[in-house]
Formats: structure tokens, C-alpha cells, sequence
């Protein structure tokens, strides 16, 4: 049943595809406005009349049964003649209505308010639960006796998320940007101590003191003028704390902050030479890496700046030592800054000729693993050697961080062919272990998500869900936000794979996944990945695709645009685009590309096409098309190969 129902503005449903369907007249969305009120409770026909009519007419009863009837229409169009209903059912004396807990944008909305989520995650949960209000809570039923109770509570759990979002950037070090909207909650219902308490912090950790005590002050004259009221204890210690400039009002920023200052201040007196600076400084950018958004970018731009500086100082030990000390874990095989990548590849290589025989293996080793890193998705055998001579060292050492950091490069080098799932759980298996045993949580993270990225490919969506639970237990303890992205984007493919939910829901379970990743600072993920999802989406439910340009799917452009043109019934446009296209590059996303090139091959009878398709995808036959990702499917690559006639003479 893929009806949604919304209740958070004026009462409306929507089918499987999103379009809106039309609910007749006021009195048909009374009826169903009412129903969703009972929450799967039995309204009887007699109290829907006394609700819909002050003084119920002759034949109430019977023009409740024509509304009920035509809503029926309405929300099961394909129901068969003569099969009972499935949505507004007939109970004893009355109606009821059968709706999933995610049916109705209220019940969704309340339980998103409701989540026990750490600051990182609930960012993201409440924005998307409150862009689902479309004005006021059953809007058109303000005046409805049977509605205001609903309406109260409705309206009360608004104004909660409103707070408990202000709460979640206060807690991340976002004070500024919580102000705006503190500003009008706080002024919007000046009976809100909780609004006024959380609008003084924030202009307070933002820098604003003299803003923060203006405020106070205003809510004591709001809550004495208009309630008669003194402010309550908690504004009271507030205004306090503030005047006493107490250290207990400095969020996490500013306390870390502090201790930064002092700590940078101190390396400058006692390092102030170059090569202990630039060291310093690779040290630094990996905490900053970790962090995503503006640090994982700022991170990127020092580490090149500074394989330069070492490099123009001749001192190659220096120099490889500032390479292999960014041992930053990765794992999408898109780069995101692919010439940065090319020229500390290259620099590595340089330094690899120019170290003296009696360099430390483990110096090599870190080299080498930052080459296969750093060459992710080119599947080259230079790339390939150098992971396994990586790993090969380090097994050699006592070194688990560094043994951790080559097999790394030994996962980014696994996708020489598709169907190599397998193959990586072994590998992020591995990683798992020797972090736990070491206490490298960053790591552990990476194993993990290589895990749940396996699973995923097989369908072994148990095992995946329970390393999604690690993943989130590890992101809490350790913050580490980037790890959320990845398992966001993970539980939007596992609503994607549920035969039961709506092809609505799950497009919007991808466009919230989709917000954080915006800021992530990672380009190589995040460009055209959306388009991508909602795409796959759309052609699993057997839909077309959105009629939009192949400028959006950014570097998947070439493999979605023959789609696109077949779509658009541009047949000889899209056989050419199809001849032109090249085998797709060696990443996570390899069967998602090779099973669009299918499609359009099958729809172009290109059986030479056909055949490139069939070798690359072969190994991936138990896999599902672009799972190995984590975050989007295309369906079984069997039923892809299925598909596909055998070569003449085979």
C-alpha cells in the first residue's frame, strides 16, 4: 500500500509515485482527517455524524457511507471489484483506518521527535521531520471540536523539535547558527522559558554577551506582562551565570578551543623550525580529517601544502615521513580531489627513489600504502604491487596501526573485476580485529563500514544492520560524524530493498540522507549521488526516469545518459552514446554502472554491448547491482545476466 497521508497543513494523500490525489470535497477530507485521528481506533458511523455536523441531517449516516465509498476510490484505485478494503475498513458500526506506523506525516513526524539520537544524527532526523509541516496541523479543521485536542498536541511537539534541534547545535558548537531561529521561536511564544534559556545561551557561546542579558531581561518583561509570572529557575541562574561569566556556560568548542590555544602556543615557543612544524602539522591534519566538512577539505589543502614544502627542503626523509604520517582511513573509491591525488602519488613515487638504503621498512611501507590509496579506482598493477608490498612489510613488523593503514590500500586495490565482495569482508574482517585489539577506533570504523558494504552487496542485510549498530555505538564514543553519512545513506538502500514501503518514502528517505552529506567535504561521495539513488529507484519501481538533464549525475553521466535518451525516445542518440561508452571505472558503484549499460543495451538489442556486460558482470552474479556501495541497488545482478542472450555458438 504505497498511500502517504498528511495531516501537518491542509489533510492530502499521495500515491506510489508522489503525485497528489484528489480527496473530493471538504467533507470527504473531514472523514478521512477524522479517521487518522482515531489512530486505527473504530469511529463509529453515529460519532462521525455528531463530529462532521453540529445538528446531523437526515441521512447523515447514509452520505457518510458515499463519502467513505469514494475515499475508498480515491486511496485503492487498483483495488479489485468485490475485495474488501484495506484501507478505510468497515468494523462493527463504524469505520477504521489500516495505515503503516509511516503512512501518516504526523505519526512520522512524532516519532522523528521522539528519537534517542546523539547531536550528529538528530541534526538531520529534525530538519527532515519539520520540513514535513505544510502549515498548521490540520489546517482546514481549525474550529473542529474533535480536532483540537490533536491539533494542541500536534503543535506542542513542533515547537519541542524546534528546541531539541537548537539543543543539537548547541551541543555540535553551532551556537550562532541556532540564534535565527531561537530568535523567532523565542518571540513567537514568549511563554517558552525553554525557548528564551536556549536563544541567551546560544547568543552567549556565540560571542554576544550584552545580546544574551537583553534577552533575559525581555523575557522577564514578556512573562510578567503578559502571564503575570516571575522567570522560572532556570532563566533566573541563567542571567547568573552570565554576569559571573561561569565556566559551565562554554560548550565543548570553547573549552577545546582554550586548550588549543595554549597547546599551539607552547609548540611555537618550543618547534619553531620548519621540519617539526611541517610534521606538526601532518599530525594535525589527521585529527582535522576525521571531522568532515570544512576540516576534511582545509585537511586535503594543508597535506598538499605541505608534501610541497617538505619536497622543497631536499630532505627526503622528511619529506616521506610527512606523506605517510596522513594515514587518514578511506573508503569510497572516488577521489575527491583527483589531481591532488595524482601529485601526491607522484611525490611519493619521487621519494620512494630517493630514500637511502638504510630506511626504516616501515617508512617505505607507508609510501607505498599511501599509493595505493591514493590511486583508488584506476585498478592499475603498479597501484595493485604496491598495496601488496605494503602489506607485505607490515605483516613484518609490529606495527598494527601501520599494518591497519596497508590494508587500507590493499581494500582500495580489490576492484580490479566486479563480484569482489567477498573478497573485501575478508578484508574489513581483518581490520575490525587488529583494531579492536589496538585501540584504533578510526580503523574500526573503516572495518565496519567495508563489512556492512559486503554484506550489503549479498544481501546479507542481518549481518549489515548489525554492523550499522557498531558504526553508530563507534561515531557516538569517538565522534566521528563522517561514519553517520555512510550508515544514513545505508538505512535509505534498506528502506529502498522493502517490498512494502513506497516508492515516496523511500526517495525521501534518500533525500534526507542526502542533507548531511552536502557538508560532508567529500565531492568524490557526494557528487551525483542523489540523482543516481532516485534514479535507481525509479527504474526499480518500473518507472521513467525524472525528465532531467545528465549534468546532474556529475561523474555517472556517461553510463545514465543512453537511459536518459531512450527515455526521451531519442533512439539513434542513445544507440551512439551507448557505442561511445567506456567499461565503467573500478569502484564500489562498478555493477550499479555496468547493469545501466545493460538496460540500455537490452532496450537497443546492442548485442555486442550485451556481451561486455555479460563478462564484467558474470563474477557479481550472486550480488546485487551497486549494494557493494552501501547506499544504492539496481536489483540481483542474476536476473540482469537473465536478460542477456547467450553469444552465438556459447
Amino acid at each position: 500500500m504505497d498511500v502517504r497521508l498528511g495531516v501537518l497543513g491542509p489533510v492530502a494523500a499521495w500515491d506510489g509515485t508522489g503525485a497528489e490525489i484528489s480527496l473530493k470535497g471538504p467533507r470527504h477530507r473531514e472523514v478521512l482527517a477524522r479517521l487518522i485521528v482515531a489512530r486505527g481506533r473504530v469511529v463509529p458511523v453515529d460519532l462521525l455524524a455528531d463530529d462532521l455536523w453540529e445538528a446531523p441531517p437526515e441521512g447523515a449516516v447514509g452520505a457518510i457511507r458515499t463519502f467513505v465509498g469514494a475515499l475508498r476510490r480515491a486511496l485503492e484505485p487498483d483495488r479489485p471489484p468485490r475485495t474488501p478494503p484495506r484501507m478505510i475498513v468497515t468494523v462493527g458500526p463504524g469505520y477504521a483506518l489500516r495505515a503503516g506506523p509511516d503512512a501518516v506525516d504526523a505519526w512520522r513526524f512524532e516519532k522523528a521527535v521522539e528519537a534517542g539520537e546523539p547531536p550528529a544524527r538528530l541534526l538531520p532526523v529534525l530538519d527532515s521531520a519539520l520540513s514535513l509541516w505544510r502549515g498548521p496541523a490540520y489546517a482546514e479543521f481549525t474550529e473542529a471540536p474533535w480536532a483540537r485536542p490533536e491539533r494542541t498536541r500536534l503543535t506542542e511537539l513542533r515547537l519541542r523539535a524546534v528546541e531539541r534541534r537548537a539543543q543539537a547545535l548547541l551541543d555540535l558548537g553551532r551556537a550562532a547558527e541556532a540564534v535565527p531561529d531561537l530568535d523567532a521561536h523565542a518571540h513567537g511564544h514568549p511563554w517558552r522559558e525553554e525557548g528564551w534559556r536556549l536563544l541567551a545561551l546560544a547568543l552567549y557561546r556565540a560571542g554576544r554577551q550584552a545580546d544574551a542579558l537583553a534577552v533575559l531581561r525581555g523575557a522577564r518583561t514578556a512573562l510578567a506582562e503578559q502571564l503575570g509570572l516571575d522567570p522560572g529557575p532556570g532563566l533566573r541562574e541563567l542571567e547568573a551565570d552570565i554576569l559571573r561569566q561561569a565556566d559551565l556556560l562554554a560548550g565543548p568548542v570553547d573549552a577545546a578551543a582554550r586548550v588549543w590555544a595554549s597547546a599551539t602556543a607552547a609548540h611555537e615557543r618550543a618547534a619553531p623550525g620548519a621540519r617539526l612544524r611541517l610534521e606538526a602539522t601532518v599530525g594535525l591534519m589527521r585529527g582535522l580529517a576525521v571531522t568532515g566538512g570544512a576540516g576534511l577539505v582545509s585537511a586535503r589543502e594543508h597535506r598538499a601544502a605541505a608534501v610541497e614544502a617538505a619536497e622543497e627542503l631536499g630532505d627526503a626523509g622528511l619529506t616521506a615521513r610527512v606523506i605517510g604520517a596522513y594515514d587518514v582511513p578511506a573508503n569510497w573509491t572516488r577521489s575527491d580531489d583527483p589531481g591532488q591525488a595524482a601529485r601526491v602519488v607522484a611525490a611519493a613515487e619521487r621519494t620512494l627513489a630517493r630514500l637511502p638504503s638504510d630506511t626504516p621498512p616501515g617508512t617505505r611501507a607507508r609510501l607505498l600504502a599511501t599509493i595505493a590509496l591514493e590511486s583508488r579506482g584506476d585498478a592499475s598493477p603498479r597501484a595493485r604491487a604496491a598495496a601488496a608490498e605494503a602489506e607485505r612489510i607490515a605483516r613484518g613488523l609490529d606495527d598494527p596501526a601501520l599494518l591497519a593503514f596497508a590494508l587500507n590500500g590493499v581494500y582500495m586495490q580489490s576492484f580490479e573485476r566486479t563480484g569482489l565482495a567477498g573478497r573485501r569482508d575478508l578484508i574489513g574482517a581483518e581490520i575490525v580485529a587488529l583494531s579492536g585489539r589496538h585501540g584504533l577506533p578510526t580503523y574500526e570504523v573503516l572495518g565496519y563500514l567495508i563489512r556492512l558494504q559486503s554484506a550489503s552487496a549479498v544481501a546479507d542485510f542481518t549481518s549489515a544492520d548489525r554492523y550499522d549498530a557498531h558504526l553508530h555505538r563507534l561515531a557516538e564514543r569517538h565522534d566521528l560524524p563522517l561514519a553517520l553519512v555512510f550508515t544514513a545513506w545505508y538505512r535509505a538502500l534498506r528502506l529502498a530493498e522493502d517490498p512494502n514501503a513506497s516508492l515516496a518514502d523511500k526517495e525521501a528517505a534518500y533525500r534526507a540522507a542526502a542533507v548531511p552529506l552536502d557538508s560532508a567535504g567529500m565531492p568524490g561521495l557526494s557528487s551525483g549521488l542523489l540523482p543516481l539513488a532516485l534514479l535507481c529507484l525509479r527504474l526499480r519501481h518500473g518507472h521513467p526516469p525524472e525528465p532531467e538533464g545528465a549534468d546532474v549525475f556529475g561523474p555517472y553521466a556517461p553510463w545514465v545518459r543512453p537511459v536518459l535518451l531512450l527515455a526521451a525516445g531519442r533512439r539513434t542518440e542513445a544507440a551512439e552514446a551507448l557505442r561511445l561508452l567506456p567499461d565503467p571505472p573500478h569502484d564500489l558503484l562498478t555493477e550499479a554502472l555496468w547493469t545501466l549499460l545493460a538496460r540500455a543495451a537490452l532496450a537497443l538489442s546492442d548485442h555486442s554491448a550485451l556481451q561486455r556486460v555479460r563478462a564484467a558482470l558474470l563474477p557479481a552474479s550472486g550480488e546485487l547491482a551497486g549494494a557493494a556501495s552501501g547506499l544504492i541497488s539496481l536489483g540481483p545482478v542474476a536476473a540482469v545476466l537473465a536478460d542477456i542472450p547467450a553469444a552465438p555458438g556459447s
